[in-house]
């Protein structure tokens, strides 16, 4: 009889011991579990176990005191009924939630304000906000920058749910440091185009200047191209007449509406480079880090117009030294459009 129950007990320990350490247990859906810093072994075994992760705070505590490891805080997110030493290993690595953010080059305050929103990582509102009033962050880079527009470095992110739009700020401005830093751009005043006699210029005439050169052309090859136009310009005082400066002027007062009309290159804007010679106010867009090589390093030409590539079917920009050469150039770019159907423009 003491045999038999033995053999009971036995077998009940086996069967309690498959269930805890071999047998997939926890949610079928999905659940999110957030673990404090600072949460000793035994309470995030129980707050699991509350959750319905694992099947006994016991499991875990025995794997963490085999394994000596510490366990990560954090969000984690549970979808499938999994052993406990998976969820083990995950705490471990520190495997929590985090929701991807893509910030592709080029993109403005408004069009990193939609992402946000789209990831569900905010409001649009809140976080176009934060942006535009928020410069605390750039300050140190630029003075005189008043908002984080251009500073906003282009890549992918990976933010908690709970994120802020100063934390998604602070991160994305500490990555454009890191990069600028790099191109031996941040926190100095760089001799820009040495060869074409110019004065050395700041970084927010660089980053302003960049953020142009990034709008203008989606082809990496032709941005010193670009660059070397503007800076030919602004050497010459003649106006850029720069059309992503108007869009920016009317994304700015709420009144873009998908494209540019006569009305817009006579709005009264300081971004207007149709109206105002020179540089407007600041970024327009955040370039990353091709465009901001390009203008500390302008390929040397005489250049001093060009068809962008963004509107040329045939996918290339067309560089003129003369108005006569970009007049030939512009109707070549018309009869372009008409070839493959689109109107002209």
């Amino acid at each position: 009889m003491r045999r038999l129950l033995a053999l009971v007990v036995m077998l009940g320990v086996v069967a309690w011991l498959v269930w805890v350490f071999a047998w997939p247990y926890g949610p079928q859906q999905e659940r999110f579990v957030e673990i404090p810093s600072g949460t000793t072994t035994r309470a995030l075994a129980e707050q699991l176990h509350g959750s319905g992760i694992i099947a006994s705070p016991l499991g875990l505590e025995v794997l963490r005191l085999a394994g000596g490891r510490s366990l990560k805080a954090g969000e984690y997110r549970f979808d499938h009924p999994a052993k406990v030493t998976e969820i083990y290993a995950r705490l471990v690595r520190g495997d929590v939630y985090t929701v991807a953010l893509t910030i592709p080059e080029g993109a403005n305050l408004f069009d990193v304000a939609a992402r946000v929103e789209s990831a569900g990582l905010g409001t649009h509102a809140a976080f176009l906000h934060a942006a535009q009033t928020d410069t605390r962050f750039a300050t140190r880079f630029d003075p005189r920058a008043t908002s984080l527009e251009g500073f906003l470095f282009p890549a992918t992110y990976r933010f908690s749910r709970h994120v802020t739009p100063d934390d998604m700020l602070r991160t994305m401005v500490r990555r454009f440091g890191l990069e600028a830093a790099a191109l031996g751009l941040a926190g100095t005043d760089p001799a820009v185009g040495q060869a074409q006699n110019q004065a050395p210029d700041s970084l927010h005439r660089l980053l302003t200047l960049a953020s142009l050169v990034e709008r203008e052309t989606p082809i990496p090859a032709e941005r010193p191209l670009v660059a070397s136009v503007f800076f030919n310009r602004l050497a010459r005082n003649m106006p850029l007449e720069t059309d992503p400066t108007v869009i920016y002027a009317a994304l700015l007062r709420g009144q873009y509406r998908g494209t540019i009309y006569q009305s817009d290159l006579h709005f009264d804007s300081p971004y207007n480079t149709y109206r105002y010679a020179g540089l407007p106010p600041g970024p327009i867009c955040n370039p990353g880090a091709v465009s901001l090589a390009a203008v500390l390093h302008p390929a040397q030409t005489d250049y001093l117009y060009f068809v962008a590539a963004g509107s040329d079917p045939l996918g290339h920009s067309r560089f003129a030294a003369t108005l006569a050469e970009h007049a030939r150039n512009v109707a070549a770019y018309r009869a372009a459009r008409h070839s493959v159907g689109s109107p002209p423009q």
